[in-house]
């Protein structure tokens, strides 16, 4: 069994809704008795029309500053094109001084939509990507715990860089990962794995949570040291009608991945989405029903994921919050904390 207690975050929708509307949901969310808050780093988003991308580091800093013991991560970053990973080590070393203990950083392979509209560059294959990743993960490892990185990479490169702010305690790196590969090294090399829901048992079961035990195995670590966490999309609501309709603003996590892989704008994108909007729902735990509600949870709690982020479609977030804090938070910690 995992050695992490339960924690139960939510997902501030960064794609939806501006910067200071968010962080208002971010601090009633701490009100509401959530655990952590996480944002996604997005250049664009998904969608063109009415769609927001506010900055994450900046976004991060300000809600540090409103909140007082929540959790703040991010779900996820890319420390590698649009970022050098120096300045990533740098932006979260400072996030982790002004809030102790509370900042984690979840970094991920990338996408097409983020990082070529900033870089003007070809989208590498998956490969490369990952390459990309291990090698970000590593320098901004030793930037945290060492003074004067000369780093000589394949595809980053210091000269004598230190980090002057950072907390004395390294702040937690989670790594994202979609299949076994990058499972693997989240495994070896991440304080967390991160994935997300809605996409059969048998990837978590089978695949990806074998994976990260294997790859913390082969790197002599506890597999249970790896807190496995997964974004939970939930579209909870009294009105069943309402809890569907919901979701079809988010149909672009409709589309499979080799649908969204190469799509560098947010227009496409959006068209792309509505082909399969009658199909949304599917990547959701759509309910009117705390009890089934519940249950629709549970098999990601007994595969072993300790660190659920709830991920919550509607407009009206605040309703979401408080009715969730209100019949699933408590049922949750009963059942299972």
């Amino acid at each position: 069994m995992a050695n992490h207690p339960l924690k139960l975050g939510y997902k501030a929708s960064a794609e939806q809704f501006g910067p200071r509307q968010l962080i208002n949901y971010a601090v009633e969310a701490e009100e509401c008795g959530f655990d952590s808050v996480w944002v996604s780093d997005h250049f664009q988003p998904w969608r063109h029309t009415n769609g927001h991308a506010p900055q994450a580091f900046v976004w991060l800093g300000a809600v540090g500053e409103r909140t007082k013991r929540i959790e703040l991560g991010t779900s996820v970053l890319t420390p590698t094109f649009r970022y050098q990973p120096a300045v990533v080590a740098q932006a979260f070393g400072t996030l982790g001084v002004l809030n102790p203990g509370r900042v984690i950083l979840g970094v991920g392979s990338g996408e097409s939509l983020n990082e070529v509209a900033v870089t003007a560059s070809e989208w590498p294959a998956t490969k490369e990507r990952l390459a990309r990743l291990r090698e970000a993960v590593a320098l901004i490892k030793k930037l945290w715990s060492e003074e004067l990185v000369t780093f000589e990479g394949q595809y980053y490169k210091t000269l004598n860089a230190t980090i002057y702010d950072r907390p004395d305690q390294p702040i937690p790196i989670y790594i994202s990962a979609g299949g076994p590969v990058a499972a693997k090294f989240a495994g070896r090399a991440g304080d967390g794995f991160i994935c997300t829901s809605g996409k059969g048992e048998e990837l978590y079961k089978d695949k990806l949570l074998p994976a990260v035990a294997e790859g913390a195995t082969a790197a002599g670590r506890d597999p249970n040291a790896v807190e496995r966490t997964i974004e939970v999309k939930v579209s909870f609501d009294h009105d069943k009608e309402r809890a569907l309709s919901d979701t079809r603003i988010w149909s672009a996590l409709a589309l499979p991945a080799e649908d969204k892989a190469d799509v560098h704008d947010a227009r496409e994108m959006e068209k792309r989405a509505e082909t399969v909007a009658d199909q949304a729902h599917r990547r959701w735990l759509v309910s009117s029903d705390p009890d089934e509600h519940i249950e629709q949870i549970r098999p990601y709690i007994e595969l072993g994921f300790t660190h659920l982020i709830f991920h919550a479609p509607g407009e009206d977030q605040s309703r979401f919050l408080q009715t969730y804090a209100k019949e699933i938070l408590p049922r949750l910690r009963k059942r299972f904390g």
